[in-house]
């Protein structure tokens, strides 16, 4: 797409933005004005990028949120499945993933073609797939969830059996707390999952009294000795609601600065190694300069399936009204 003249100069590339992060901050809040753009960011991105953003928060949160908005432009920090999600709920937008490369190792674990085959292998059972996933599997599914309501809709929708796609962490913690036979999909987030209970415990001896706060695509045994087990946008409410002042927190370690934002007063800690997904952290100030100035890389996808996955979306919220509580409904996503 031939370059379009934003008032902050010709560039050829990303490489040549040598500038400082706050003359590229300011350069990106200028361009985005003029596009009457939205910025979202997920809580496990850059602080700098954080920092520049319209809304932060967990992945169908900002979805919706954007969709409430009069932006004629989206750019979502965050990974691919999340810019298609924003593309699900807001068609007439244009929707830009600044970093291509930022995919989801977890959502790459299932394919629309296996999901299908395993619907034909398992007659009767309801499929839910977690937003962690393609639209192409939501296409094909009959129901999405977040991390923050998945024991919810498990519970709600018709029929004993469900086909949980794909994570097989957050499919066994719904399975513990539903009676109904959940089918887990053999899928999983390699940065939770690399979590030990041995490096939470450690961190626990570094810091005697801190609470241990857990995302649920954490191994069942890290689940079992967390304090509190959420999604990205229920963490901060349970330091909030707590009397303690120092967590371990269980999640990528991006979430750290949000909460530190959320609640200055208190401490949290990342378990003995450093949790990181490579791919959340590939979005620079520079590429959504760029995006911002190029209107690319759009996401966009065939209207059949943007139908056919809207109409999984849909059927979750018509299970409204969540109960409250970790188990219910944040308005969140991972």
């Amino acid at each position: 797409m031939a370059h379009q003249d934003t008032g902050v100069g010709q560039i050829d590339s990303v490489e040549e933005m040598l500038l400082d992060d706050q003359a590229v901050a300011e350069q990106v809040l200028k361009v985005k004005e003029e596009r009457n753009a939205v910025i979202l960011a997920h809580n496990y991105q850059r602080p700098e990028v954080q920092d520049i953003a319209d809304i932060t928060g967990g992945s169908l949160e900002l979805s919706r949120e954007a969709a409430k908005t009069d932006a004629d432009v989206i750019v979502f920090c965050g990974v691919h499945f999340m810019a298609e999600t924003a593309h699900i709920l807001s068609p007439d937008k244009i929707v830009l993933l600044p970093e291509m490369h930022a995919g989801c190792p977890l959502a790459d674990m299932a394919e629309a073609g296996q999901v299908a085959r395993a619907r034909e292998e398992n007659p009767g059972a309801v499929v839910v797939s977690y937003v962690n996933t393609t639209a192409e599997v939501k296409a094909v599914s009959d129901y999405c969830c977040t991390s923050s309501n998945a024991v919810h809709v498990v519970r709600a929708v018709e029929g004993d059996r469900v086909l949980f796609v794909p994570d097989r962490n957050l499919g066994r913690y719904v399975a513990d707390r539903v009676d109904k036979e959940v089918i887990l999909w053999d899928g999983y987030c390699s940065t939770h999952d690399r979590i030990t209970v041995e490096q939470v415990e450690s961190a626990l001896e570094a810091h005697p009294g801190a609470e241990v706060i857990a995302h649920p695509e954490c191994r069942p045994e890290v689940l079992a000795v967390s304090d509190h087990i959420h999604s990205t946008s229920g963490m901060a409410d349970a330091a909030l609601r707590s009397n303690a002042v120092e967590f371990i927190v269980a999640t990528e370690s991006g979430m750290l600065y949000p909460l530190g934002k959320a609640a200055p007063g208190n401490s949290f800690y990342s378990p003995a190694e450093e949790p990181l997904c490579p791919t959340m952290k590939l979005t620079t100030l520079a590429s959504v300069l760029w995006a911002l100035q190029t209107l690319e890389p759009r996401i966009t996808l065939p209207e059949e399936i943007r139908v056919r996955a809207l109409g999984a979306v849909e059927r979750m919220l018509a299970l409204r009204p969540f109960p409250p509580g970790g188990e219910g409904w944040d308005g969140g996503g991972l």
